[in-house]
């Protein structure tokens, strides 16, 4: 018999409790009789206090590296070898930076069958990217195919969607060190997990996002883990510069701070796409794909994370558990239910979005269309490739039909939402099923 869950405790709510016992002790017996009689008033002066001392313990543990501690922690890692960056894409930019001043000038193999921004980093480092097909069951570069040239400093292996493959890492990984590059693990949609051998990561610099449409949420911060067996004529200079990352100004903090109010706003005003990019250049909003990450730039350098995100992802990270298990069975539920489609080797793991693969790119097409007018976020991560689509494919050094079995993949992809109950997953998959039979 299937046993409840324990519902997931709030990090703050134990050192809540304490605090407030600490300030009634405390606090209640210098207060004069009238105010010890008004509860109301009472409560007001206490919370007040509290909040204020929770803010003070909660930026103290930030200080002492508690974001590497938790991450380390949920990891099996060690913190010492954690960073936090205000966005995964910054972490990569860094890492390429440094390969590019201590080995030169070469080439990163990556992927099209991602987000422009992950391709961003490899040019604003000054490196070229170069591209190989994926593989129909991962949708990461295949290991079998890749030809990895000799001017290569790195090699991405992207877990896409969240679906992480140990035994193709490890021999993308093999492919890599074979040619004197880095592993470079993009883990933006499997935050927490890594490809492991025998327990032990298998990159030699992982990438993890927090941001906008990942499995947490918190819409900003990143972080960076880098192996301690990592060559240290590139370990030390990555590690001192995650270490000097400057804050982020105040103009971003508050777009950032207001990002979810903004976009209840500008969502319903007419006209709100067009105040977005006006916001957007005053930097006063910070969209998930700005401008110009479409034309093969960044649109901040490298930076860490603010007191508040950093505060954000803890808050996220103690909750992970419980929302990687809603995942995995919302996921579970699809796989179940659309057996016999073309789709990746999922493995019941917490997805990002659970993907599959139409027959046709008109039956793709249909079935996303139908599903969202319908009310279902049905996506087409990623089409086109280089997702939303680079404004100049020439700047990426992509040419379109060069790619034939990623580019058939990127035609036929659908991927379905998993923030929704399995309930509802069940419901979305029998529709699925009717409109591909339709």
């Amino acid at each position: 018999m299937a046993t409840e869950e324990p519902t997931p405790q709030s990090p703050g709510d134990a050192s809540e409790e304490s605090i407030l016992k600490d300030l009634a002790a405390d606090e209640v017996a210098k207060l004069p009789p009238d105010i010890v009689s008004e509860p109301d008033e009472l409560h007001g002066i206490l919370g007040t206090e509290r909040r204020e001392q929770l803010k003070r313990r909660m930026d103290d543990a930030l200080a002492a590296g508690e974001l590497a501690r938790v991450l380390a922690e949920r990891t099996a890692t060690q913190p010492e070898d954690w960073f936090g960056v205000l966005k995964a894409r910054s972490g990569m930019e860094l890492a390429f930076r440094v390969l590019r001043e201590v080995r030169g000038s070469g080439s990163v193999l990556t992927q099209v069958f991602t987000c422009a921004t992950a391709v961003d980093p490899v040019l604003e480092a000054g490196l070229e990217p170069r591209y190989g097909e994926v593989a129909r069951a991962t949708l990461a570069l295949d290991a079998d195919r890749l030809e990895v040239p000799a001017d290569a400093r790195a090699v991405v292996v992207q877990h896409t969607f969240g679906v992480v493959d140990d035994a193709a890492t490890a021999r993308l990984r093999a492919a890599a060190h074979r040619a004197g590059a880095i592993l470079l693990e993009d883990s933006a949609h499997a935050a927490t997990r890594m490809a492991r051998r025998a327990g032990a990561p298998l990159a030699d610099v992982s990438v993890h996002s927090f941001g906008a449409e990942k499995l947490f949420g918190t819409k900003f911060g990143g972080a960076v883990w880098v192996s301690p067996e990592l060559d240290p004529a590139l370990r030390e200079p990555l590690v001192a510069a995650l270490r000097a990352l400057p804050a982020p100004g105040v103009r971003l903090r508050l777009a950032m701070r207001t990002y979810r109010a903004q976009l209840r706003v500008l969502s319903r005003l007419p006209g709100g796409a067009g105040l977005r990019e006006v916001l957007t250049r005053l930097g006063l909003h910070e969209p998930p794909v700005a401008p110009v990450e479409r034309a093969g730039r960044l649109a901040h350098p490298p930076l860490r994370p603010s007191r508040w995100v950093e505060r954000t992802v803890l808050d996220a990270l103690a909750w992970s558990g419980h929302e990687q298990a809603r995942r995995a069975a919302t996921s579970a539920v699809y796989a179940r239910e659309l057996a016999g489609l073309d789709m990746p080797a999922v493995d019941g793991a917490p997805l990002v979005r659970f993907p599959f693969y139409a027959p046709d790119p008109a039956a793709a097409e249909r079935v996303v269309e139908t599903l969202r007018v319908e009310g279902v976020l049905a996506g087409r991560w990623y089409r086109p490739a280089l997702f939303p689509g680079p404004t100049d494919p020439a700047l990426y050094r992509y040419a379109p039909g060069s790619l034939p079995i990623t580019e058939d993949l990127v035609e036929r992809v659908v991927n379905l939402p998993t923030t929704v109950s399995p309930r509802e997953a069940a419901r979305v998959a029998r529709r699925v099923r009717e409109l591909l039979e339709a």
